[in-house]
């Protein structure tokens, strides 16, 4: 009896370890942040992208003027040609004139817009380009997931990987022998045909001289 006792007590001492070990609590992998923003306003990757788009907005503001000008100087000659015209001449002339200023405005507001969603359209681009990039950042990290800054209240600054995800970025996705973006294929479209007396969004184009009752 007393052997079986010693026996029981010695398997119950080898199991208590045993059970110890396979009870114990998985190594937790660590958490990385990244600020999601700095990533698209501090990459030299970034820059190629937004001076295209600097670039069509220039371009588009001097379009703009160039038909703030013609249709300042359409409605100068209509205002001086008005002495030699019959009431219902310059009437169909400044209808006519009206409209067209209406039709150019809403051209160059649909420009406005298009410029804009090009501009999201880009920044949700360069996100979706970089996220292979970023994700061999974890994995050569450890890591399990990494977090945006802005949802995270607290943390150490040792978890903040933004500077060496910037720096990966430019090195992975910039070609040092792929030349920049050619200012002559911008990312909104150019203007459709027949557009060229388009006008602009601002200022307000030149509003048809009033008639006399």
């Amino acid at each position: 009896m007393r052997r079986v006792r010693a026996a029981l007590a010695l398997v119950l001492a080898l199991a208590g370890p045993v059970a110890a070990q396979t009870q114990a609590p998985p190594q937790q992998l660590p958490i990385l942040i990244v600020d999601y923003d700095r990533l698209y306003q501090d990459s030299a990757f970034a820059d190629t992208i937004r001076d295209q788009l600097d670039r069509d907005a220039e371009a588009l503001k001097a379009e703009n003027d160039r038909i703030v000008a013609a249709l300042t100087e359409e409605e100068r000659s209509l205002t001086l040609r008005r002495p030699s015209m019959t009431a219902e001449a310059f009437r169909e002339e400044a209808t006519a004139f009206d409209t067209k200023v209406q039709a150019i405005r809403r051209a160059r507001d649909a420009k406005e817009v298009e410029l804009q969603q090009a501009r999201v359209a880009a920044r949700e681009g360069f996100y979706t380009s970089v996220r292979d990039v970023i994700g061999q950042l974890m994995l050569e990290r450890g890591a399990s997931v990494i977090l945006d800054r802005r949802s995270v209240f607290l943390a150490l600054a040792a978890s903040d990987i933004t500077d060496e995800a910037i720096a990966r970025i430019d090195e992975t996705m910039l070609d040092p022998d792929d030349p920049a973006p050619d200012a002559a294929t911008p990312l909104i479209s150019g203007s459709p045909e027949g557009e060229d007396e388009a006008g602009p969004v601002q200022p307000e184009p030149a509003e048809a001289p009033q008639l006399d009752p």
